[in-house]
């Protein structure tokens, strides 16, 4: 793979490309690579000066039912349980025909990925789908990770990768995963997770005599880096960073004129085959935005830099459509955020560390609870909006007490209940004495916050929750936690003071609402008639979950498995 860092420094005006793919994010490297297996020259477009998008930043989970890896925790499940599971879930949100073809191809891409690339995966011994209480539903199997990745492998290129969210890192730059938290946080009880736990500082001060960050990547890194470490054995690839595409003009021979422009440089290339659309979603689109998530800032959205949807304006000239009936335009998650000392923003997403925990508990500016603490991040965020249209609710208001906090952490304030007063000090966190002096500081109703918790309380030590019927279902119980003592493993009372909280937004992670295309990736127009050569993958295509969020991984698994459909069909190779 050649690399074009300072702009178009290298690229010949009128040179020839199979495929332009436009982003270099998790679908658009994957699009490129499986093109490159086929033997296609490829040019990949990135906006930005870094690959991997929000796939780098992600946990990097790919919900692929149907692979070799799930019979290893889950030898019973089927495509036809995935099939019944995906109906109940999404219905008519998405044409069927996407989710049928993904069904049926998704072995396929991770069998072609794991002989011929660098990429490989492990099932997760429990990872349940979100939604585990509807028929099909499994608790594993389905959802698979990337194993870790030694970025050293890169070399120089190693400096392109998108770095994780700072927060998301431990010690500065030392990226950890589910299994590693669990060994450090029980260092000091377990002989085995004191050698995991040593094991991994001795690697990261290795590391960083000669790296700004650990090399050992783990999640979304991991799954990007092994990407674009298997885009180097393709030296038919060529990867220019800090490009946009101006403009896209159809030649009578059927051979596109593609203008490129990175900073004052301007270039023409042609492209014979297909243009491929991996640019991340419409979310930062300043119009579509105004359109679809009105009155949602966009500093409150987690994501990387980049979805400005310059490429969506080019599809939509040439006839493409967004696809209609979705409930909603984007995919959610709850954020708290902070400033940084370089001025920057921190925006955290709460997935799974916090606010299904027990001594946890969610409330509006009321002081009340509103929402199922325990529900999937997309659910808890869509709550926050709807319930604000009632009742003040954006911010919410994560709130624990002090045993939760050094068990559990809270947002970026780690486990532990150490090194609280730089949060303290900047307002990321608030603490009081009690129910009621945490109320006055947050500004809310003592006595509604001190009834709402008092409730909470007593239904809690029953393992019952009549309001939300939180933990109740198995994926529910598993953000829990399986050592609480109490009779359910997401709740427990808020009892031990001081008492703290965060303030809660609801930030979009990835658009749900996307063009609208065939089963093939091939972009359709008002008619439903597909647009020759032109293509849409990842966040750029119609969601084949509508705007359902129905497991862990469904952006990426979907992605990796649509970028080998849209190559290969572009490219004219037979199923």
């Amino acid at each position: 793979m050649r690399v074009l860092q300072a702009g178009l420094n290298g690229l010949a005006e009128g040179s020839d490309h199979d495929l332009l793919v436009i982003g270099a994010g998790g679908a658009g490297l994957a699009t490129a690579l499986f093109a490159a297996l086929e033997g296609a020259s490829v040019l990949l477009a990135e906006s930005t000066e870094k690959v991997g998008g929000t796939t780098a930043w992600s946990a990097g989970t790919s919900w692929i039912p149907g692979t070799r890896h799930a019979a290893e925790v889950h030898p019973g499940d089927s495509l036809a349980q995935a099939a019944n599971y995906l109906d109940h879930a999404v219905g008519e949100q998405a044409p069927p025909a996407l989710r049928q073809a993904f069904l049926a191809q998704g072995r396929a891409a991770v069998d072609e990925a794991e002989q011929r690339t660098a990429l490989r995966y492990r099932p997760y011994p429990k990872h349940p789908d979100y939604l585990s209480e509807l028929p099909g539903a499994v608790l594993a199997g389905r959802a698979l990770e990337p194993l870790p990745f030694d970025g050293r492998l890169l070399g120089e290129l190693f400096a392109l990768l998108r770095p994780p969210i700072p927060e998301f890192t431990v010690l500065g730059g030392m990226m950890v995963d589910r299994t590693d938290i669990g060994h450090l946080l029980a260092m000091n009880r377990s002989w085995a997770s004191f050698r995991h736990s040593m094991a991994l500082l001795g690697r990261y001060a290795a590391d960083r005599l000669s790296h700004p960050r650990g090399t050992r990547l783990v999640m979304g890194n991991a799954h990007v880096a092994r990407l674009l470490y298997s885009l180097l054995a393709h030296p038919k690839v060529t990867l220019s960073l800090n490009t946009t595409v101006a403009h896209i003009e159809d030649g009578a021979d059927g051979v596109r004129v593609v203008q490129l422009c990175s900073g004052e440089q301007r270039c023409a290339v042609r492209v014979r085959r297909a243009v491929v659309l991996a640019s991340g979603g419409f979310n930062r689109h300043p119009v579509l935005r105004a359109k679809w998530l009105p009155n949602l800032p966009d500093q409150w959205s987690p994501a990387a830099p980049g979805r400005e949807g310059q490429a969506h304006d080019l599809a939509l000239k040439a006839g493409a459509v967004y696809h209609q009936g979705r409930p909603s335009a984007a995919f959610w998650a709850p954020v708290s955020m902070r400033q940084r000392q370089d001025g920057s923003t921190a925006v955290f997403p709460h997935f799974v560390l916090d606010r299904a925990k027990p001594g946890m508990i969610t409330v509006n500016g009321d002081g009340q609870r509103f929402v199922n603490e325990s529900t999937s991040y997309h659910l808890f965020g869509l709550a926050m909006q709807q319930a604000h249209l009632h009742a003040p609710s954006i911010p919410a208001f994560l709130v624990c007490d002090a045993r939760a906090l050094r068990a559990y952490g809270l947002g970026m304030v780690r486990p532990g209940g150490k090194g609280l007063k730089p949060f303290l000090a900047d307002g990321y966190l608030t603490e009081g004495a009690n129910l009621a002096e945490l109320a006055q500081r947050l500004g809310l109703d003592a006595k509604a916050l001190m009834v709402t918790v008092e409730r909470f309380n007593h239904h809690a030590l029953q393992g019952v929750d009549p309001d939300f019927c939180r933990g109740q279902t198995a994926y529910e119980r598993n953000l829990g936690d399986a050592a609480w003592p109490g009779p359910n493993p997401s709740l427990g009372p808020l009892v031990e003071a001081p008492f703290y909280a965060i303030r809660l937004y609801p930030g979009d992670i990835g658009a749900a609402t996307g063009l609208a295309t065939t089963a093939n990736a091939q972009m359709i127009d008002a008619q439903g008639q597909p647009l020759p050569g032109w293509y849409a993958v990842g966040n750029d295509m119609q969601s084949i979950m509508g705007g359902a969020y129905p497991a862990p991984g469904i952006t990426i698994g979907p992605g990796l498995v649509f970028a080998r459909i849209a190559a290969r069909h572009a490219l004219g190779v037979t199923p």
